[in-house]
């Protein structure tokens, strides 16, 4: 069995738009993880960024479940002594609406140097509107 390798210029990437308004945070971010790893290929390979563009709109209306508003931390460490920082979900999302989305997302990819190019592939964007029209992205349902 041989080993497919696509080169760059042989690979066609396509963009897609997920609308996040009333979905559940892990479903929309498990959706766009396969396809930034480019899992819905069929050359799919490991070691290779092979996966399409997504541009996620509406994250500021992503729902959870489970009293998760208020149960869900989010932990940050500064790397000062007893600087440990720790925000509700809620809080992240009245401060920065596309966080917890970024970080449900960013934690489906490998942790490497491929999984941050990787994350390179995701826009994500509070309201309805996104400045990616050009590109003539996809509609894709969750």
């Amino acid at each position: 069995m041989n080993t497919i390798f696509v080169k760059e210029p042989e690979q066609k990437r396509v963009w897609y738009v997920i609308d996040a308004a009333g979905k559940p945070l892990g479903r929309v971010a498990a959706k766009a993880a396969a396809i930034l790893r480019g899992k819905t290929k069929p050359t799919f390979t490991t070691n290779q960024n092979m996966g399409d563009f997504v541009v996620i709109i509406n994250a500021d209306k992503i729902a959870v479940t489970g009293g998760k508003e208020e149960k869900k931390i989010y932990y940050k460490y500064t790397g000062f002594v007893g600087n440990l920082k720790h925000y509700s979900f809620e809080k992240l999302l009245a401060r920065h609406p596309e966080k917890p989305l970024a970080l449900a997302i960013k934690g489906m990819l490998p942790h490497t140097r491929l999984g941050r190019v990787m994350f390179d592939n995701v826009k994500i964007y509070a309201g309805a509107e996104h400045p990616h029209k050009a590109q003539n992205p996809q509609s894709l349902e969750v």
